[in-house]
């Protein structure tokens, strides 16, 4: 029997401890201290930040909403006062010079390429002043074609169909008309899908496309398009990096190698000739320990990218040892100003376990406390 169960809610235990630090007021001198004996690097995580839709309406994945407009500001205010934001080529930099990076050094991320990263997140770091890096998935800034993992989510929303069948995933059960349980749904196939071999993904999808008659291929929808080539070369001359997310946001150790390897040569060769300066960083698909080896590992570094992020939660105490799969603090919506707040300033504490990184949701989500 299949436990249909939703991947994140309340902040849990971590999240009111966060918020107690927070109100205490001694989240920042605990900072202080603790800058003194661990110089780690910390990079943040984000996806989408845009306004939380009504869940009865809206029709594609909410755990990928990462933040609102107004609680980035803030996130990213704090980070200006009591950080030192950086960019990842800057870090890469001091890497290849044997420097020590700044005590409480942190760099922000943005996965898979969504256009509110261009309408809402870049102006805002841009206001605030701090930089980040977008890693983009090169094959759907191309096409404007919308993410398999969402468009997943959107089908099992809104199919009229009665019962959802996926032999491969030992699912067969009915579609409740409540869109809520169909979230659940969703988020556990999301969940048992990782497991198979990328092209069996990218199957079990285009048949549910043609089963239900929603194709993808000539989709534009509003609440689920990537960013445009010139949107992101306007970014890049305001001061924003570009990195990878391979070309297909497909988990890049699931494919055959050589396979593999053509995706993660093509995604730079298609950045650097569309961007002006040429990329230096990955951010692997997914990114939990079954999306990426030490073959992934090789193959990224052979193409000429010379920096690569995981989704495995932690920080990096020696980031020139792990500088091919550098951990990052995933932000997502259930964080208050609190919890986030706790999170930067004692990140072994206060972020998602370690232990729990598996990749479980339509993108890169790690498993919620």
């Amino acid at each position: 029997m299949v436990n249909f169960t939703t991947v994140r809610g309340a902040p849990g235990i971590r999240g009111r401890l966060g918020e107690m630090c927070y109100a205490s007021g001694l989240l920042h001198p605990l900072q202080r201290v603790r800058a003194w004996w661990q110089r780690d690097l910390r990079i943040l995580a984000y996806h989408r930040v845009m306004p939380l839709p009504d869940p009865d309406t809206y029709e594609f994945d909410l755990e990928l909403i990462s933040t609102t407009p107004d609680d980035f500001r803030e996130q990213m205010l704090r980070l200006k006062r009591h950080f030192r934001p950086m960019r990842l080529t800057d870090i890469v930099a001091a890497l290849d010079a044997g420097e020590a990076l700044p005590p409480d050094t942190v760099a922000v991320t943005f996965d898979d390429g969504y256009d509110d990263n261009y309408h809402i997140a870049a102006p805002i770091l841009d206001e605030v002043g701090v930089p980040a890096t977008f890693f983009v998935s090169t094959g759907h800034v191309d096409t404007g074609r919308p993410y398999a993992y969402d468009w997943l989510v959107h089908m099992i929303l809104l199919t009229t169909a009665t019962r959802l069948v996926l032999p491969e995933l030992s699912i067969d059960v009915a579609l409740p008309a409540e869109r809520s349980l169909r979230r659940r749904i969703a988020a556990t196939v999301l969940l048992r899908m990782k497991w198979l071999d990328a092209r069996d993904q990218s199957a079990m999808t285009e048949r549910l496309e043609a089963e239900w008659n929603m194709p993808s291929f000539n989709a534009r929808p509003v609440d689920c398009h990537p960013m445009t080539w010139n949107q992101a070369r306007e970014m890049e001359a305001a001061g924003f990096e570009f990195g990878s997310h391979g070309v297909h946001h497909r988990m890049l150790a699931r494919l055959p190698r050589d396979e593999m390897e053509r995706e993660v040569r093509e995604s730079k060769a298609t950045l650097d000739r569309e961007l002006r300066h040429p990329a230096i960083l990955m951010s692997y698909p997914v990114g939990g320990d079954r999306a990426y080896n030490d073959d992934v590992i090789a193959a990224t570094r052979n193409a000429g990218f010379q920096l690569a992020c995981s989704y495995i939660c932690g920080t990096n105490p020696e980031p020139s040892e792990n500088r091919y799969a550098l951990y990052r603090l995933p932000v997502e919506s259930n964080m208050g100003p609190g919890w986030f707040a706790a999170m930067l300033a004692l990140p072994q504490l206060m972020s998602y376990p370690t232990a729990a990184h598996a990749a479980t949701g339509p993108s890169e989500r790690p498993c919620s406390p």
